[in-house]
């Protein structure tokens, strides 16, 4: 597009000239001529201050001769389009209410020049110079110039012409106010310094649909768009915000044909049909329109919810009972709509120039007659009066026809954007003309006056208009010249007997940089048989617990939902990824939150903490039974035999073995960890200890019973056997003292075994520590057995060195179980493996040292005598 535009320009450029741009001349000359003049549809009106105006008033144009080497040719142009010339009388109304009112302009009389462009850029560029140049034929460059033919114009309704015509007018500075044209393009302020716009640009348009996308949840949508700047920048700004803004993104983009080529219509229809999305976005024009509902309804696709852009939100050649089953529903984006109060008065008065007819320069009223009454002025056509045809007077009455669609006055939206335009530059030419000397803007100190007035003097102005219309909208422009954005969101209606009807359900409009949208859904229709907004998207909206994972190939919001994995969540919806929990927490089965990791130890409450308890307070309970048949028995043979007070200082030793297995039950805490192996560890020595000198003690015995061994019993009396006693049992308390001051054991929270839970446990401090004291248990417990061992046979009937043996293979074999069971247990378990040998170990020593003295101390007391233990011998 921009090539062919430059080349437009260039064309145009080089053989007209303004008389402030250059004299045409290769002699020396005092003048400047036009190479040719153009002859276009127009309506004039002189006046002090002339403003220009372009309008599209027909469809379709065709050039006999685009060449300017002759003199240019009247372009032809067809098709007539009221509404187009409704909005040139628009700008002829505001003129003349301006002129009417004394507060704005005083003693300033505004004209207008206002042209046909016939919908082509040619004939566009042609409108903009014949306003720019005037149509003297000879200027004379010894003369000052004086004001310009017009200081500013008022158009042009495409994006395409005016890209054309702002940039030639630019360059000189000439105000151009479109009331149409939304590209953003021409928010550039460097290409286009002179441009000015009374509708919002695209940009803000395609924000605010966007904004009504996200507003129901459609993230997935179709794009139509027209082969033209209007179309192309609209898919271009779609592309680039529709994810960002919206999380959404286009299903397909397609460019609809300018004509009715109907092969290119059913396979942009078939690409419709057979995509997913349930949302069609088209930013083209009503033509276009027209031409695609064609093949729709060929094709009878139904089921589709549009969103129209400004170019055919409000086309009543669209509003058809026929297409109401396919078109029913549309959401459109509108400019604004204003009650322009006298507009209609204004619009009856119009006449016909009986003097010249429709081929003249002065005929767009003409045709507008012929188009409304159906008639012809004189000379008629050939063969339109046999055919039938009548013959216009210029005495029809306008009045007759206020149901037509010319005079329908309840839906003024462009009307409404000319209006200000026209009162935005009225309104800078009067800030222009009441300029302070003391503050005048221009070089020299000096203010812009009404006999030599320049454009770009005007456009000083025009950057700082700041009025608010009768309607009480205000009116300014930006740096950029872009008006105050905002937009009416209309629905269009169809009604049950069968008619149309568009009503406005909302707005959008800038607030603070963002876009603010307000919907009234109540007042909503949906063509859908659930009477509710459609779904419209590639993939269904993944729940907090999953994140969005990409399909390869596809577009960004074509996603799967993949479950987040164990420790982490996701808690919102539509997350693009899982995040984990923090240590002390774990993922709920849902894994939408993060929740307090269970806490595992060896506890009272559970079964097995139950059970070890029991069986602890079980055993010190029979140690204290069994301690106290000892003592009510104490002087009998049985318990007198083998070193009673050695038997006792046993049982006691046994009796807080019991209890310090539930040093290991319950929430580890700091004096638990460091007490449970003390404690178990000395009582442990304590008991092996005794054990060990009462076997010693047997041995020294029968040894004295010896020739010669009296000796050894003076090395076993009584205070040498609580001596060694205390002294084993000091070196484990020196090796636990010793561990707990360098590493002492310390409670200690797991959270890497079990994810989900965390383990409470003491961890030992010292690897080198707990295997001394072990060893240490270990040495006596073995030095006692080898040594019981050795014992076995003595003469005695009741020989406890037996009983010893028998108990420490118990000990040995459970501890030397102990250490890879213990080693293998995870959290609480090793605690448990650790509780049940002690308790075993434990039990086993009182059962096997202590269960048959009980025996015959209560049920076979008749062997509980001394003769009865000493009168037996081994064979």
């Amino acid at each position: 597009m921009k090539p062919f535009l430059d080349r437009t320009v260039m064309l145009i450029l080089y053989p007209l000239f303004f008389c402030y741009f250059s004299a045409i001349s290769f002699q020396q000359s005092s003048s400047c001529n036009l190479l040719g003049q153009f002859h276009l549809n127009g309506i004039h009106q002189s006046g002090d201050v002339v403003f220009g105006g372009i309008f599209k008033v027909h469809f379709f144009s065709t050039f006999p001769d685009m060449s300017f080497t002759s003199e240019p040719q009247q372009p032809v142009c067809y098709s007539f389009d009221p509404l187009g010339f409704r909005h040139a009388q628009t700008m002829a109304f505001a003129i003349d209410e301006i002129n009417r009112d004394p507060s704005l302009l005083p003693n300033v009389t505004l004209g207008y020049s206002l042209y046909d462009n016939c919908i082509h850029l040619g004939v566009s560029m042609r409108a903009a110079l014949s306003l720019s140049n005037g149509y003297e034929r000879q200027v004379n460059l010894e003369d000052e110039c004086d004001t310009p033919p017009v200081l500013g114009i008022v158009g042009d309704s495409s994006s395409t012409r005016t890209i054309a015509i702002s940039r030639v007018l630019g360059l000189y500075r000439v105000p151009l106010v479109s009331y149409f044209a939304t590209c953003p393009c021409l928010s550039d302020r460097q290409k286009f310094p002179s441009f000015f716009r009374t509708i919002p640009s695209d940009s803000f348009q395609v924000r605010a649909m966007i904004q009504i996308l996200k507003h129901f949840g459609w993230t997935w949508a179709g794009l139509l768009i027209s082969n033209d700047d209007y179309g192309v920048h609209a898919a271009r700004l779609l592309q680039s915000d529709l994810g960002p803004l919206a999380g959404g993104c286009l299903a397909y983009t397609e460019i609809l044909p300018w004509g009715n080529d109907r092969n290119e219509l059913k396979r942009i229809v078939n690409v419709m049909r057979e995509s997913t999305a349930r949302v069609v976005i088209v930013f083209a024009h009503e033509s276009h329109m027209l031409n695609l509902m064609v093949e729709v309804i060929r094709q009878n696709l139904t089921g589709l919810q549009w969103i129209a852009s400004e170019a055919w939100s409000s086309a009543v050649v669209l509003q058809k009972p026929h297409l109401m089953p396919y078109l029913g529903g549309t959401l459109g984006i509108t400019i604004r709509r204003g009650n322009l109060t006298g507009f209609r008065n204004f619009l009856l008065k119009i006449r016909p120039d009986l003097h010249h007819n429709s081929s003249s320069g002065n005929n767009m009223v003409n045709q507008f007659w012929e188009n409304i009454f159906q008639c012809r002025f004189k000379p008629p056509p050939a063969g339109w009066l046999e055919a039938g045809g009548i013959l216009c007077t210029g005495q029809e009455a306008l009045e007759n026809l206020l149901e037509d669609e010319f005079f329908d006055l309840s839906d003024l939206r462009p009307e409404y954007n000319v209006y200000k335009a026209v009162y935005a530059l009225a309104h800078a030419l009067d800030d222009m003309l009441q300029c302070d000397p003391e503050k005048a803007p221009f070089s020299g100190d000096t203010c812009g006056q009404l006999q030599r007035m320049e454009p770009w003097q005007l456009l000083t102005y025009m950057e700082k208009v700041n009025f608010t219309t009768k309607m009480g909208d205000l009116v300014s422009f930006d740096e950029n010249g872009d008006a105050l954005p905002i937009y009416d969101i209309m629905n269009w209606l169809w009604l049950t007997d069968g008619s149309t009807e568009v009503q406005i359900v909302g707005e959008v409009k800038r607030y603070l940089k963002e876009e603010k949208v307000t919907l009234n859904e109540k007042k909503m229709f949906w063509n859908f048989k659930s009477k509710k907004p459609p779904r419209s998207v590639c993939s269904e909206s993944c729940p907090p617990g999953t994140r969005m994972a990409r399909k390869t190939g596809e577009p960004e919001c074509c996603f799967d939902c993949v479950p987040c994995s164990e420790g982490k969540i996701s808690n919102t919806t539509d997350s693009m990824e899982c995040f984990p929990c923090p240590e002390d927490f774990w993922s709920s089965p849902q894994r939408d939150q993060c929740v307090p990791k269970n806490i595992e130890f060896l506890s009272y409450h559970e079964p097995l903490g139950i059970c070890l308890t029991t069986a602890s307070l079980l055993g010190a309970f029979i140690c204290l039974v069994v301690f106290a048949i000892f003592i009510y028995h104490r002087s009998t043979p049985i318990v007198r035999a083998n070193n009673s007070e050695l038997s006792f200082q046993l049982l006691l030793s046994l009796k807080f073995c019991f209890p310090c297995s539930l040093l290991f039950i319950g929430q580890p805490r700091l004096w638990t960890c460091q007490l449970r192996h003390a404690a178990f560890g000395i009582t442990f020595v304590l008991c092996v200890s005794c054990i060990l000198v009462k076997t010693m003690v047997v041995l020294a015995v029968f040894w004295a019973s010896k020739p010669g061994g009296e000796a050894s019993l003076k090395w076993f009396g009584t205070l040498q056997q609580r001596g060694t006693v205390l002294l084993l049992t000091s070196v484990q308390a020196a090796i636990c003292t010793v561990w707990l001051v360098t590493a002492s054991p310390a409670p200690y929270k797991d959270t890497q075994y079990h994810n989900n839970k965390i383990v409470y446990e003491c961890i030992i401090g010292s690897t080198v520590g707990f295997g001394v004291l072990l060893g240490y248990i270990g040495l006596l417990a073995v030095v006692s057995f080898l040594l019981a061992f050795l014992a076995r046979n003595l003469p005695d009937s009741f020989n406890e060195a037996n009983l010893i043996t028998f108990s420490m293979l118990i000990f040995c074999s459970v501890w030397v179980a102990f250490v890879p069971a213990y080693i293998s247990s995870p959290g609480k378990y090793a605690d448990a493996v650790e509780v049940f040998a002690i308790l075993t170990s434990s039990f086993g020593l009182l059962i096997a040292l202590f269960g048959p003295k009980c025996y015959l101390i209560l049920f076979r007391p008749e062997r509980n005598t001394k003769k009865a233990i000493m009168g037996r011998r081994p064979g």
